[in-house]
């Protein structure tokens, strides 16, 4: 008779919740690594060598600051505090990627739809602490038009401005609010990012 064929046992790594074969493309594979050098060393040759190459690096690193530390005193707690926070400002997204800080900077774009009819949207404003419901009622009310906030293709809001007011937008924005400085603010122009400066 043949045998029965036993189950798998699939071991799961307790960080990601992923079997351990999938770590790599889990949301965050540097968290999991620890894990996996104690655990699972055969699936993940490459990590015992990176591990070990890090703790030399470590280790040097350990001798030259002690060298270096000595001839100038407490130089070496402020540079490991500026090294702390700047991993702590990165932000990451599902899937593992890094969220990008956003630029400061105001893109009005003119869009034409059935030939004749122009919007103008302007993105960005509120970057610079400006309410974009209180953006879009003070641009209708200045150019007599109407202007809305809408999500975008991106997820972010805009305004979406009725008519061709692109270039007399830039000295409304300035005016109004002071903080949005004229050399932030860009025109697309044919798929490339001018600026209104």
């Amino acid at each position: 008779m043949a045998e029965k064929p036993q189950p798998v046992q699939v071991l799961y790594c307790p960080v990601c919740s992923l079997p351990v074969e999938y770590c790599e493309f889990g949301p965050d594979f540097e968290k999991c690594k620890p894990w996996l050098i104690k655990n699972a060393p055969e699936l993940y040759p490459d990590l015992l060598k990176e591990a070990s190459e890090r703790e030399a690096e470590k280790v040097s690193e350990q001798l030259q600051s002690v060298g270096i530390s000595a001839g100038r005193g407490n130089d070496t707690l402020p540079s490991g505090e500026t090294s702390s926070s700047k991993h702590e400002e990165v932000k990451r997204l599902p899937g593992g990627k890094i969220k990008k800080k956003d630029k400061q900077e105001v893109i009005i774009e003119k869009v034409v739809r059935n030939k004749r009819k122009c919007i103008t949207i302007v993105k960005g404003l509120d970057l610079f602490g400006v309410k974009l419901g209180d953006a879009s009622k003070k641009l209708g009310k200045k150019f007599a038009t109407g202007a809305s906030v809408v999500k975008g293709p991106t997820e972010k809001e805009q305004i979406d401005v009725q008519g061709d007011i692109s270039y007399d937008i830039v000295e409304f924005i300035t005016y109004t609010w002071p903080d949005v400085p004229e050399t932030a603010i860009y025109f697309i122009e044919d798929g490339k990012k001018v600026s209104a400066a």
